[in-house]
């Protein structure tokens, strides 16, 4: 008779399993800067600029739409204190001056506010949430230029991720955050979002509901 089968037993039974591999989960998201970190670099960018400009006379800060607007205003509320005396924010829309705009459809405008003091013979300071490709800031300059004559203009951003296509650079960097053109930066902010984080994801996952808006491509 046929001895019946021995069952052996495997050389890693009872060892832990092997962890996930994490490089290939999409849904990996990883938190770049919390609201602690944000709200230190927005001080730190302000105080930058109070220092390079020795003041704030004659500065005016203007957010690029969506997310630049509460950052201007948050920035230039940080001068404010430090200076002692209000400094002019508004608000300054692309829209109309991206060399995309016949290859996207139809956009929203979104709202140019430019403080009653305008912009001739001041120092303007633009402000963003992402710096990229450097297109949405070539068409800042250009919308700027049809409103007036500023003295200098400057550039603040919270996030630098690099991949530039123009010769563009920012004065002020909240966090240089080198990435790969397969991720996206979400910044989200109290004002639109309910809470400030900045947040790095793969650019193919899909967007959950009530998600902050995508990066734009080619900004």
């Amino acid at each position: 008779m046929a001895a019946a089968p021995r069952h052996v037993a495997s050389a890693t039974a009872g060892l832990p399993a092997d962890p996930p591999d994490v490089t290939s989960d999409l849904s990996i998201v990883r938190t770049v800067l919390d609201a602690t970190d944000l709200s230190r670099a927005l001080t730190r960018i302000s105080h930058e600029i109070v220092e390079r400009n020795h003041g704030a006379d004659d500065l005016v800060v203007l957010g690029i739409p969506t997310r630049g607007v509460p950052l201007a205003r948050r920035i230039a509320a940080q001068i404010a204190t430090i200076e002692s005396g209000p400094v002019p924010v508004g608000a300054l829309d692309t829209t109309m001056y991206r060399d995309d705009l016949r290859l996207r459809g139809v956009r929203a405008l979104e709202l140019t506010e430019i403080p009653v003091e305008g912009v001739d013979g001041r120092t303007v300071v633009l402000v963003d949430d992402v710096l990229f490709s450097g297109r949405t800031i070539r068409a800042a300059l250009d919308a700027l230029s049809d409103l007036g004559r500023p003295r200098a203009v400057q550039l603040a951003v919270l996030i630098d991720r690099g991949h530039r296509e123009l010769p563009i650079r920012a004065d002020y960097v909240g966090k240089n955050l080198p990435t790969a053109l397969t991720e996206t930066v979400h910044v989200q902010l109290a004002e639109h979002d309910g809470r400030d984080a900045v947040l790095l994801k793969p650019a193919d996952q899909p967007r959950a509901a009530g998600s902050p808006a995508v990066e734009e491509a080619g900004r």
